[in-house]
C-alpha cells in the first residue's frame, strides 16, 4: 500500500511541476515562458501524460498560441516542438485534431514569415507536418 501512495505523491508531484509550468507560459518575461517552454517540452517526451493533457489542453493550446504570435526565435520554436510533442501526445482522436485545427493558421503564418527566425520557421514546418500525419482529420 505505501508503495502506491508514494507512486501517487510523485504523479501529484509531476502534475504539479507541470501546471506550474503551464501558468509560467503566460509570464510577461520570455525568459520565464522560454524555461517553462523547455521544462514542457522535457516533460511530454519522456512520459506519456495524455489524461493530463486532455483536461488542459485548451488552455495549452491558447498558451501556445500566445507563444507562437507574441514570441520571438527561440520562444516560437520551443513552442513548435511542444506542441509537435503535444500533438503526439493527444493522438489521431478528436482532441489532437481539435489542437491541431485551432493552431494550423498560425503555424502556417509563422513559416511562411520571412522575418521570422529560421529555427522559428523549422520547428513549425516539423509541426505542421507532424500534427498533420498525426491529427489531420481525413479529407475526402
Amino acid at each position: 500500500g505505501s508503495e502506491v501512495a508514494a507512486e501517487q505523491g510523485q504523479e501529484e508531484e509531476v502534475e504539479d511541476r507541470l501546471k506550474e509550468q503551464v501558468d509560467n507560459l503566460l509570464d510577461k518575461s520570455a525568459k520565464t515562458r522560454q524555461a517553462a517552454l523547455q521544462s514542457l517540452r522535457l516533460a511530454f517526451s519522456s512520459k506519456t501524460l495524455s489524461e493530463f493533457l486532455l483536461e488542459r489542453r485548451l488552455t495549452l493550446t491558447d498558451c501556445l498560441e500566445k507563444c507562437l504570435k507574441k514570441g520571438k526565435g527561440e520562444e516560437q520554436a520551443l513552442a513548435g516542438t511542444v506542441l509537435t510533442l503535444l500533438c503526439l501526445q493527444m493522438g489521431s482522436g478528436p482532441e489532437g485534431e481539435e489542437v491541431f485545427r485551432s493552431l494550423k493558421p498560425l503555424l502556417v503564418s509563422v513559416l511562411t514569415d520571412s522575418t521570422a527566425s529560421t529555427g522559428a520557421r523549422q520547428s513549425c514546418a516539423t509541426a505542421l507536418g507532424m500534427c498533420c500525419y498525426i491529427a489531420a482529420a481525413d479529407l475526402k
